[in-house]
This record gives C-alpha cells, structure tokens and sequence, in this order.
C-alpha cells in the first residue's frame, strides 16, 4: 500500500495545529502544510497589540520553531497559494504550476479583512490581518500623529488602545449605534466607550464613513453627517469575509463559510475543514457557528485531525475569547445573542479595582459572560455555558454567594 498524503491548505492557527496533531493522532503518511505568506506560521492576536507597539518581535510571536516542522515530518510550503482544487482526481494546483495529490485534505484558509470603498487609491489606508500589515503603517505611528480607525470591534479598539498609549491622536468611527454592538451589551459597551475616551480616544459611534479625501494619500475621512476627522493614516477594521473561493469551485457546500458536520468534514468525504473559514453545527446553541477565534481554531483542527486519522469525535466546545486593551484584559464566554436578562456582578465602571462580570441569560439559562478582572467568574462561565445551567440572575449577581457555591445550584 502506498503512503497515504494529508494536505493543509493554510498555515496560521488552524493549519498549524492541525498538521502538527495529525501526527500526535498517528498520521504515518506525509503532511504538506502550504501557506501564502513568507513567514513561519505565527500568531494572530499580537498583532493588532504586542507587534504593533513594538513590544514583541515577529519571530518572539511564532506558534512553533523550525525544527519541531522538521522533527514532525512536516513539509511546510511558504509562498504557495493554492490556486484551484480538483476533487475528483485528488489534487491541488499550486500558483508556481506544479500540482500535488492528497488523501485527505483539510481546507484552513481562514478569512480576507473587508476594505473600505475607494481605500485602493491612497496609500495610507491599511488593514490588520497578518504581520506584512504591521510593519506597512507602523513606521507612520508616531507621537502626535492623528490616526482615524474605521470600526468600533475589538481589532479596531485594541489597535486604538496600542496607538493611544504610543502619542497618537486616535479617533475611532463605528457605523453601528455603539461600539461591540453585534457581540455584547450594552452595559460593555458603554464601558468600553468610557475606557478608551477617559485615555483620550474619540470615539464616534452611529455614524457612516461616506468619502475619503486626499490626493495620493488620505488627508481626511468625511462621514455621512458632514462631519471631517484629520487623518496622517487611517486603520479599516470592519470586519473580515471566509475564504471559501476554492470550495465553492470545487462545489463544496458553503454558506458563508464552507459547510462542515460535527466532525468536521465537509461534503467531500476525504475533505475537512477548520478554523476562521469553517461554519459548524453547534449543539449548544442549536444552530451553525462561524466562530473568528484562536480557541475554535485550535480546538476545532485538533478534532479534525483526530476524525482524519480514522476516530469519530464530535466538536462541540464551549467558545471564548478574550481582548487586552490598556491594563484592561476582557474574557469572554459563549455567545450573548438573544439574552433576554443580564446579571451583573461588580461595578462596570472604570477604575473599578474589583472589576465586575456580566452573565447573559435566555430563557433562565446561562448562555454567555463577560469578565473583566475576574478569572473566577471566567471560569465559573465556562462551566455554566457548557451545562446550561439554570441559575437566576439575582444569585449571579449576588457578590455575597462565592463564585464557588454558585456551580452547586
């Protein structure tokens, strides 16, 4: 019998925890790891913080060395984009005109940043999605310059914190009504808001980008009220789109990303997927999810991995998140969409020493948190979410009850 082939198209978290768990999981075929950039697979979140204040270098932000590709037999490919993938004989076609055949092959091509319209004549407009990004627009992040961030998330909010911290004039603009709207509360929200104006930041919230003026390079950003913010650059964060350009040509099925089970295999059987670029079947919250998190692309490609070398294992894990902003860490639980009753423990205010939690509920049930400064709570969360417990708002919010004795309800 001939040894067996495993693709992994993509190299950032997902490709490279998938690749290396295929052999943890008892691969013995080859494992091609293909990745577009011209770097060692590295991580993500230090970007828009660590890499962008120059706190940390590229290489001190690598997921692994050289050498444990090597010692794992794993052939990783930089520079190579897949340009088309042929389901039916097997076989990727690679940009330099070769082609490779696989057995299996796992699709972890995360996602593409949206551009603001019309961004493509200027020079000074830039997005956060890989480390090429950083180093365009950080020589331009000196003190005392004026940066508009279009996008009130946590890229957009994280980059104006680094920013704010490093001398600049920071002005952040969200379309929607507040900042975090589609991923939190209201109550988060408005402390969130209040975190970064008491640092000096602006934030404008409800507001439209309609026109970006310059010649050659951006001078000022107009917004649909009339309103014109000065800008020596300016960051687009608004949001990112699934790569799922290959799989659709090849007839995969997708839906705003490409469709997998709980398993994590599409509808090709010798075909998996993981990561940013992946919609799965969610028996927690009883729908499909596209999670953008390194948590589910760690945990979701180990799944795959293991599915890919012959077990059945479902995944299902309970998603988190966190955001570092100033001294500021939030972690997050689950997901708040749809609560219909908040339970907050603490004072979400800034300056607040204790920091606070925030429980979201649906139908008496704990589907989702929000913790600043209080791991307890985080973990707490992470057990009620996963249970889905019933626990009433006022025993949540009660800081008389330990986080210990609300498990036992």
């Amino acid at each position: 019998m001939s040894e067996q082939t495993c693709i992994v198209v993509g190299a950032s978290h997902a490709g490279t925890t998938l690749a290396l768990q295929l052999r943890r999981e008892g691969w013995e075929g080859k494992i091609l790891l293909i990745s577009e950039e011209n770097e060692l697979p590295y991580h993500r979140p230090p970007l828009s913080k660590e890499l962008l204040a120059g706190k940390k270098t590229l290489d001190e932000i690598r997921l692994r060395p050289a050498k444990l590709f090597t010692d794992n037999d794993v052939e990783l490919m930089l520079s190579t984009r897949v340009e088309k993938l042929d389901i039916d004989a097997k076989t990727v076609l690679l940009s330099d005109g070769s082609s490779r055949q696989y057995d299996k092959l796992a699709i972890c091509t995360g996602a593409t940043v949206r551009t603001l319209p019309g961004s493509e004549k200027f020079d000074n407009v830039f997005t956060i999605r890989n480390a090429a990004d950083i180093e365009k627009f950080r020589p331009l992040a000196t003190p005392d310059r004026k940066v508009v961030i279009v996008g009130g998330g946590y890229i957009g909010l994280e980059a104006a914190a680094v920013l704010c911290s490093m001398g600049l004039e920071v002005t952040v603009i969200e379309a929607a009504k507040r900042v975090l709207e589609r991923v939190t509360s209201e109550v988060m929200s408005a402390y969130m808001t209040q975190l970064h104006t008491s640092r000096g930041v602006t934030i404008v919230a409800n507001t439209m980008v309609s026109e970006l003026r310059g010649h050659g390079s951006v001078e000022s950003v107009v917004c649909a009220d009339g309103a014109e913010y000065e800008a020596d650059f300016v960051i687009a964060g608004i949001g990112v789109i699934p790569n799922v350009g290959l799989c659709e040509e090849a007839g995969l099925a997708t839906d705003r990303g490409v469709l997998i089970d709980e398993n994590a295999q599409t509808t090709d059987a010798n075909i998996y997927a993981a990561g940013d670029c992946a919609r799965h079947p969610s028996a927690l919250y009883r729908r499909p999810l596209l999670l953008e998190s390194v948590q589910n692309a760690t945990d979701q490609s180990r799944v795959a991995a293991a599915n890919i070398c012959g077990k059945v294992i479902a995944y299902d894990a309970v998603p988190w998140f966190w955001s570092d902003q100033y001294e500021i860490k939030l972690q997050m639980v689950g997901l708040s969409d749809g609560f219909d009753e908040l339970a907050i423990r603490g004072t979400p205010e800034v300056g607040s020493e204790n920091g606070f939690a925030l429980f979201y509920l649906k139908d008496g049930v704990v589907i989702a948190a929000d913790c600043v400064g209080r791991p307890k709570e985080f973990m707490l969360a992470k057990k009620l979410v996963k249970d889905r417990a019933a626990v009433t708002a006022l025993r949540l919010a009660d800081e008389s009850i330990e986080v210990a004795a609300l498990i036992a309800v």
